[in-house]
Order: C-alpha cells, then structure tokens, then sequence
C-alpha cells in the first residue's frame, strides 16, 4: 500500500487553485528523492519532490514544488503561489497539513533549488538565525557562480582575489563548497594559460611583423636590381655609339 501527498498550489494572480495526488508506494522504505508527473497551474508546469529522509537535513520530511523546464522560462519570469500539503495514509486519513504563505518563484529560486539538487548537503551545516542572513548568503552564492561564468581571460586579479573571499566567507558560514573551489581554480588556471597564451600570439605577431618589415626592404631591393638589371641588358642605339 501507499502513502499519499495530495498538493493544492493556488495562483494568486489569477485566484485559481489546482489539486493534485501523487501516491507513493512502499513510502516507509524509500530513502532517495522521488518526483511526481506533472501537472498545470497558472500557465506552467509543475511538478512535487518528495525527499523522504530530509532535503538538506536528515530529521525530517520534505516536499518541494517545482516548476517544470526552467531552462525554457524567460528571464526574468516568475509565480506568486500559495501551496498547501496534505499528507494522507494509505486508508486516505489525513495524517499532516502543510501550509505555506504566498511563495514567489522566480528565476533566481529556480537556480537555487537547482544548486541544491545537484549538491544535497551543501548548507547542512549553515543554519542562519534569520531568513534574511539566508537570502543574503544565497544572493553571494548566486553572484560567484555568475562571475565564474565569464571568460577565464577576462578576470583581473582583483576580480579573481574577490572571488576567493567570496568563496572563502561562504565557507565559513557553513556552506560545503568542494565543488565550487575546484572550479574556481581551474578558473584561474585557465586565466594563467590564457595569459601565457597571449604572451606567446604577441610575440609571434612581433616576430612577423618585424618579417614583413624586412620582406618589404627586400622587395624594395629587388625592384632597384631588376631596374639595374633591364638597364645593363638594354640595346643601344646607333646615336648611343656614335
């Protein structure tokens, strides 16, 4: 038999409420992740994630509403919703109530709950007193990722030392950012071979430069030899002799 989570999400822009069941069998056995099929709400796709033994804490039930294909969402695009979840036996007793206050989804959520998809325990041990200590830190973890999107070859070493005091404050507060280091050093490494790369096109440029430059001498030469040439081998006429 199996547990159900029934999820009522409301578009408060247009005041429409949606229902959805999503039944889970065996759910006491279940340990990883597990997502329902989607359904529509106020114009979009959506789909309810279940982590059964905690998303990035391990004491307790999770539920997660997310937007179906973000990647096809214009910048910019965002949801104020109101879900509510109803967790049910498998008799189809009601067994919790889980309300929200009006959630705004927006690109930016999007990208978060992406990051902790990919990385479960990256803020197991970042337990902020307050949600605007939270949101704060997010928005740091956000714009280090955005920086690190640009060209190696574009960073300065302040932009580049920025970074690292960005990734070592985020640290410090408790995120595990194994990931985001390795890639913020190959990010320098590449910016180190880009410069030598550089270095090197620079210098051969010079170099064929400087062989343009001694090529046009040559041909300048040339035009005088052969001018010299044409002369030495012309006929000369009677009146030249005589």
């Amino acid at each position: 038999m199996g547990n159900q989570m029934q999820k009522s999400i409301s578009d408060t822009r247009n005041q429409k409420q949606t229902s959805f069941t999503f039944e889970i069998d065996n759910f006491s056995e279940k340990k990883a992740a597990i997502s329902s099929s989607l359904f529509g709400c106020g114009g979009c796709k959506w789909y309810v994630t279940v982590y059964p033994k905690g998303y990035y804490c391990r004491d307790h039930l999770a539920v997660i509403l997310n937007v179906a294909s973000p990647k096809s969402l214009r910048t910019g695009w965002k949801r104020k919703v109101s879900p509510c979840f109803v967790l049910l036996n498998q008799s189809g007793k009601e067994l919790q109530i889980l309300s929200t206050s009006d959630s705004l989804y927006s690109t930016q959520v999007l990208l978060v709950s992406k990051i902790f998809a990919r990385h479960p325990d990256i803020a197991v041990d970042f337990k902020p007193k307050s949600q605007v200590v939270k949101t704060a830190y997010m928005n740091v973890l956000l714009g280090l990722i955005e920086t690190l999107r640009k060209p190696p070859q574009s960073f300065s070493e302040t932009e580049l030392s920025n970074a690292h005091s960005k990734l070592r404050e985020l640290t410090e507060a408790g995120f595990k950012l194994d990931w985001l280091k390795e890639k913020l050093g190959e990010v320098a490494l590449k910016r180190k071979n880009a410069i030598a790369d550089g270095s090197r096109v620079e210098e051969v440029e010079e170099r064929i430069n400087n062989l343009k430059v001694t090529l046009l001498d040559l041909i300048v030469e040339l035009k005088k030899e052969k001018a010299k040439s044409a002369a030495a081998a012309k006929v000369l006429s009677f009146d030249d002799i005589v």
